[in-house]
């Protein structure tokens, strides 16, 4: 079981890295901006589930097998990068799906699973829960794998509250921005070049042995 005080810790360190922009932060103000409140909330649900997903794989050990295996970083950042490409193109043909009063509930749906898949294949995030977590288990209370999983509900739970709230005010923002001309091919035009953006980054990061020891300072 985890320590008040440890947990205590471990929120503090938690809202820092919400405070650091990152992916997570730029997709969920993107999609608030572009699809309005329900958009942000989409992307937000995306996100924690895949945290719950990484915290599973950290506990049982997956994470550890997968960064074993060398390409396995190459692998998944490429993956990643041809997947934003792909959503970005998606935005500017299509302007994606509304999240206005019409929109149909698989719009909803399909930007959770967006940000799902989006974070999923993001090898800094799979490798973030291998290093982070570890950092606030205790083997001295009890089973390691369970604390993880304790953490990892944490993050998760913190993750989704924070991210609601961003992207609640990064829909305000896109509703206001509904009401000018030209304000639909402007939110396509930025979330097509913030997916842009983070593939770039994707295939700009330094590999493992060269960047683990800084994840946590880069951001959730």
């Amino acid at each position: 079981m985890i320590g008040i005080a440890t947990l205590s810790l471990f929120l503090l360190a938690v809202l820092a890295l919400f405070l650091s922009p990152g992916p997570n932060m730029a997709f969920v103000l993107s999609h608030g901006v572009a699809h309005g409140p329900r958009g942000g909330f989409a992307a937000a649900i995306g996100i924690s589930a895949a945290d719950l997903v990484h915290t599973l794989f950290a506990a049982t050990g997956v994470t550890a097998l997968v960064a074993a295996w060398p390409p396995s970083f190459d692998v998944l950042r490429y993956a990643g990068a041809l997947y934003l490409v792909w959503l970005a193109v998606q935005a500017l043909r299509h302007g994606g799906l509304r999240m206005d009063a019409q929109a149909q509930p698989a719009g909803f749906g399909r930007i959770v699973r967006m940000a799902l898949l989006n974070n999923l294949v993001n090898p800094k995030a799979l490798l973030f829960f291998m290093v982070f977590l570890p950092q606030f288990v205790d083997p001295s209370r009890g089973s390691v794998p369970l604390q993880l999983v304790q953490l990892g509900v944490v993050l998760s739970v913190a993750a989704l509250a924070f991210n609601t709230l961003l992207g609640a005010c990064s829909g305000q923002v896109g509703r206001w921005l509904q009401r000018r001309p030209g304000a639909e091919k402007f939110q396509r035009t930025l979330l097509a070049l913030v997916m842009i953006g983070l593939a770039i980054r994707l295939l700009m990061l330094d590999r493992p042995a060269a960047s683990v020891a800084a994840l946590p300072a880069q951001g959730h």
